[in-house]
């Protein structure tokens, strides 16, 4: 089956929990995770909820289980916390969960990221992958990196990753 087959087959409307990982962003100031709720319901998607987690990779570990034990939830999104600081942990809690990577989807993130910002895309660790048939996907805190990822790579294929990953 070509993937044009698996995109015709694959869900239309997918369930994505968001959490933004961060030290000092408010509901209010939560730029980013607005954006990428926005984004994925202008795409016929459905937030079934959204959180706020301080930048330690117990808490993004214990926010992403909780969402991939509630299975109404078929994609965890975070944004926040890819960086190469020491308070950036996303990649580590993220990394521990995962039973398959995406690699590829990192590498085109850089990619595209580069096009616009120039070497500075290769401080970003944004990744993706599958743990227990639902797919993670952590983004950079930058609004402008989430609608860069969401736009390109993401909402583009949602539909199709959540159907290869619940085979």
């Amino acid at each position: 089956m070509s993937h044009v087959e698996h995109k015709a087959t694959a869900p239309r409307s997918v369930r994505c929990y968001v959490i933004t990982i961060s030290d000092t962003r408010t509901e209010e100031t939560d730029t980013a995770g607005r954006a990428i709720a926005e984004l994925l319901r202008g795409a016929g998607h459905q937030v079934v909820g959204r959180t706020i987690v301080k930048d330690d990779p117990g808490f993004v570990r214990g926010a992403i289980e909780r969402q991939l034990a509630d299975p109404n939830v078929q994609a965890v999104i975070t944004t926040g916390g890819t960086g190469i600081s020491s308070r950036d942990s996303t990649y580590e809690a993220v990394s521990a969960l995962l039973w398959k990577r995406l690699d590829g989807f990192g590498e085109l993130f850089r990619m595209l990221s580069y096009e616009q910002i120039g070497s500075a895309a290769a401080l970003s660790r944004a990744c993706a992958g599958l743990v227990a048939g639902r797919v993670v996907v952590a983004l950079p805190g930058s609004e402008a990196a989430v609608r860069l990822a969401m736009e390109r790579l993401l909402i583009p294929e949602l539909g199709h990753l959540v159907r290869e990953a619940s085979r």
